[in-house]
């Protein structure tokens, strides 16, 4: 293995393919009570469950993303191994840890110039995020370049759809994405937005439905409608801690299509502080976002 690949925790990857395709996670930090907790800690199950039980009990949290000098500290002693590494980052437009990890590159290749360091941003997050991850390492596996890798996110990351609902708009309005106006009038109604990701990887409204059900079909109508052949591909879902929705989404999926593979995981902390619990995303492959 020449180059190693690098994500943060926000890629939202399970265990089992984190070890399975040697994936390196940097952990982002989330904050309660002015104790920092890591997102993502090796050979940890990483229960998120107690983190949504945080949330629930209405306990204030903080997020942090990483500095520059973390990474350098994580990339560092591969470049003394002799290896290239790529760095595959979360969305740009939502926290400044993909410029942190530039930088580091940035600094890195200055010290060492014979070493080959990209970084892609996949203007993504959550699943999306570790999907485009999970590619790469598929591709590394398969016998790719670390070039034609690289390559192939920046041609695709505008291809990789990421759809989403919450159940309660109080996180995303005490994070500033939601105005206070519109917040008491979706509790007062029931009102649960459809959300997207555009291309320059910021959330953006693009539907309202009246009931979680509604929310639920209305997202699995935009898989349908927007996957490309569906039977070759995998399909991510993250969740806020609402399993049995999860089990009504893909069964109203299914009921129509037929998907490759299934990868379901927690919505990490630190997304999953600005969007709570209920929160529910899925990521697939379109013709474009």
């Amino acid at each position: 293995m020449q180059f190693e690949i690098f994500t943060d925790s926000s890629a939202n990857l399970t265990n089992d393919l984190i070890d399975r395709y040697n994936i390196n996670i940097i952990s982002l930090i989330f904050i309660s009570k002015n104790k920092e907790y890591v997102s993502y800690e090796k050979n940890s199950d990483n229960d998120l469950k107690k983190f949504y039980d945080m949330l629930r009990n209405k306990e204030e949290l903080t997020t942090s993303c990483i500095n520059t000098e973390t990474f350098i500290k994580a990339f560092e002693p591969v470049l003394k191994q002799g290896k290239d590494l790529l760095y595959i980052g979360f969305s740009s437009a939502l926290s400044g840890t993909y410029y942190a990890g530039e930088k580091a590159i940035e600094e890195l290749r200055k010290k060492y110039p014979e070493r080959k360091l990209l970084c892609t941003n996949t203007l993504g997050a959550s699943l999306g995020e570790g999907l485009l991850v999970l590619y790469a390492a598929r591709m590394r596996e398969e016998g790719k370049s670390i070039d034609e890798i690289f390559a192939w996110e920046e041609e695709n990351r505008l291809k990789l759809c990421h759809y989403f609902t919450v159940d309660d708009l109080y996180y995303l309005f005490k994070g500033g994405r939601v105005t206070k106006s519109n917040y008491l009038i979706a509790n007062i109604i029931n009102l649960k937005p459809i959300m997207h990701m555009d291309d320059f990887g910021r959330l953006i409204p693009i539907n309202k439905v009246i009931g979680r059900r509604k929310s639920i079909s209305a997202l699995a109508d935009m898989v349908v409608t927007n996957i490309i052949e569906p039977e070759k591909q995998t399909v991510c879902i993250s969740h806020g801690d609402c399993k049995e929705d999860i089990d009504l989404l893909m069964e109203k999926i299914n009921a129509k299509i037929k998907v490759k593979e299934w990868i379901i995981n927690y919505v990490d902390p630190v997304v999953g502080a600005h969007s709570g619990p209920g929160t529910i995303a899925i990521f697939f492959l379109g013709e474009k976002r």
